[in-house]
């Protein structure tokens, strides 16, 4: 056995690898990523971006009705996406193993909201496992495919960021030898889920519950620790590290198979310490159960209901409980905004978009962060592929008051992922609105993954590039317009023109990422400010471009300036916008 630094994204990935497991597939998405990446490194493997997350849970359950261990990767986010089929695989069950990895972002680091996915597995009475290190990250992904197999359902697998993240020492074994248990298996009757059918797997699907709620009293996972009988912590996941680092000495139930619960281990819990806390990331998920059990425990009364947790929120809520001055904890942390890279290919369309004075709708990507002052950009932002639908819908809404006013942007990935019907739909119903999209050549935010318009697949090799140009046209849009985001002049002349057009309107901004390989971009000198030439007038600043600042109390003779711009060449690339902007022709 080796000893390992490992991530809990690389110990999920190596303990799939060590459970003999070789078909995956996932759409890359903060904190789940990196499971696909280092699983597709291994000899042996198939692993596959999808173009979304519905269509990954699709393919790993095929691969499952085919007698393979497969496994699908998401984010939190991601399972809204592929719910439709995880609903009903839940009926149909496997005839291999099916394992679906649902990363939950407590503290929204990369997400548009914080929703805690336990509930999915008790809404679709799915068992779901929660490690709360790396070493239990490997070792429980394990378990989840044996549990797959011996009560032929789908196993819901939850991490959170702190887990997916955070490293720690990981002990590896031999891989399992994997075995060809692939075949051809028809079973209409179970996996055609006409009524008639779906009815008797729903039963199926209770008789499954009652078997896995005995087996999860004696699942070796759920692990109860008996100190202090004065106080018992109830808890999963990462926030029993946080609790035992400031309480050690008390007593402990930890759930590693977070649905079902054990309910008569969690009674012989409660009956060996005299006052309980369910310590949790989120919603009431373990508290609403236990109470239900008639069980007396403390939770989201002293614990807040949002972001995640650590050592100093577990021990300030606790001592001021047991001290009788509760007040949950409360959390304030100065604002470090987020910005686009130097050289971004967005910065100088959005820079475009401001001026046309229109209702922007934005997307899932890099480019949300225009929103963000001075740019600008954005005035709605919901979910993957939402952009388009809600233009569309603005622009019917709004009809003549709406005309030439409303614009959705869209990443290519995005695009790819959940943009194309919606596309269709605006083309089907004839919308005057503008819909943009920024096609960068890669899915950029989660760390330049491959997708159908890349050329690449996951695992490396060639693969049919999707024409942007030619699949917007055959979605039925006529007006098509390819620029350069760079040239700000020709953006901001396309934008204006499509947006007095009539019917459905596209713009390709195409021009790949700055920090993208394969793109091969040329090294261009660092610009520089004539601190003669500048006027002070702090155009360059709107940009908010990272190398340009602004140096006060710079003045000169005749001139109303305060202060100048000034450019830090280790940051700035080149790129050229800022020079586009100046009207005094300080920079170059």
């Amino acid at each position: 056995m080796k000893k390992v630094f490992m991530s809990g994204n690389e110990a999920i990935a190596r303990g799939v690898y060590e459970a003999g497991v070789r078909f995956a597939a996932a759409y890359p998405g903060t904190p789940s990523t990196e499971i696909m990446e280092e699983f597709a490194k291994y000899d042996g493997v198939y692993a596959e971006w999808a173009p979304n997350e519905k269509v990954a849970v699709e393919v790993a359950i095929g691969a499952a009705l085919g007698g393979a261990k497969a496994l699908a990767v998401m984010k939190h986010v991601g399972v809204n996406v592929a719910a439709d089929p995880i609903f009903t695989v839940s009926y149909t069950g496997i005839e291999g193993a099916l394992v679906i990895i649902s990363a939950d972002d407590p503290s929204m680091h990369s997400s548009q909201n914080e929703q805690d996915n336990r509930n999915y597995a008790k809404f679709a009475k799915i068992p779901m496992l929660e490690p709360a290190d790396p070493q239990e990250a490997k070792d429980f992904i394990k378990l989840a495919f044996e549990i797959s197999e011996k009560f032929d359902t789908p196993v819901f697998f939850r991490t959170t960021t702190r887990v997916a993240h955070s490293k720690s020492v990981v002990t590896l074994k031999d891989p399992e030898m994997p075995q060809d248990t692939t075949k051809l298996v028809h079973h209409a009757e179970k996996y055609v889920m006409v009524p008639i059918n779906a009815r008797i797997r729903r039963v199926e699907v209770e008789k499954r519950q009652l078997a896995l709620k005995k087996f999860v009293e004696n699942f070796p996972e759920n692990k109860m620790e008996i100190n202090d009988p004065e106080v018992g912590i109830i808890t999963a996941g990462m926030p029993y590290n946080y609790a035992k680092e400031v309480f050690p000495d008390f007593s402990y139930l930890k759930l590693g198979m977070v649905y079902p619960l054990p309910a008569q281990l969690i009674h012989e819990f409660a009956s060996r310490v005299k006052k309980i806390y369910v310590i949790e990331e989120l919603d009431p998920y373990l508290e609403e159960q236990i109470k239900a059990m008639g069980i007396e425990v403390t939770g989201k009364d002293i614990f807040p209901y949002t972001n995640e947790f650590d050592p100093g929120i577990v021990k300030k809520a606790i001592n001021s409980d047991r001290s009788g001055t509760v007040s949950p904890y409360q959390q304030s942390l100065a604002h470090r905004p987020p910005n686009l890279c130097p050289g971004c290919p967005h910065r100088g369309l959005f820079h475009a978009l401001k001026k046309s004075k229109a209702y922007v709708h934005g997307d899932i990507g890099c480019y949300t962060l225009s929103y963000l002052k001075p740019l600008e950009g954005l005035h709605s932002c919901i979910c993957m592929g939402a952009s388009i639908g809600m233009a569309h819908g603005m622009s019917k809404a709004l009809k003549e008051k709406g005309k030439g006013k409303v614009v959705g942007v869209i990443g290519d990935s995005t695009f790819l992922h959940s943009g194309i019907t919606s596309l269709l739909n605006m083309a089907y119903n004839n919308s005057d609105a503008l819909i943009i999209i920024l096609d960068n050549s890669t899915t950029a935010m989660t760390g330049m993954q491959e997708h159908p318009g890349t050329g690449y697949t996951l695992m490396g090799k060639e693969a049919k590039k999707v024409n942007l140009n030619v699949l917007v046209s055959a979605l039925g849009i006529e007006n098509i317009r390819v620029i350069n985001p760079y040239n700000i002049k020709e953006t901001q002349i396309a934008i204006k023109d499509e947006l007095a057009s009539s019917g459905p309107s596209v713009i390709i901004s195409q021009a790949p990422c700055v920090l993208f390989k394969r793109a091969n971009l040329k090294p261009v000198p660092p610009l520089k400010i004539d601190a003669d030439k500048c006027e002070g007038c702090r155009t360059c600043l709107t940009l908010n471009c990272p190398p340009i600042a602004w140096k006060a109390g710079i003045t000169k003779e005749g001139s109303k300036r305060k202060g100048i711009a000034v450019i830090d060449e280790t940051l700035c690339n080149g790129c050229g916008l800022c020079a586009q902007v100046c009207k005094f022709g300080a920079i170059s």
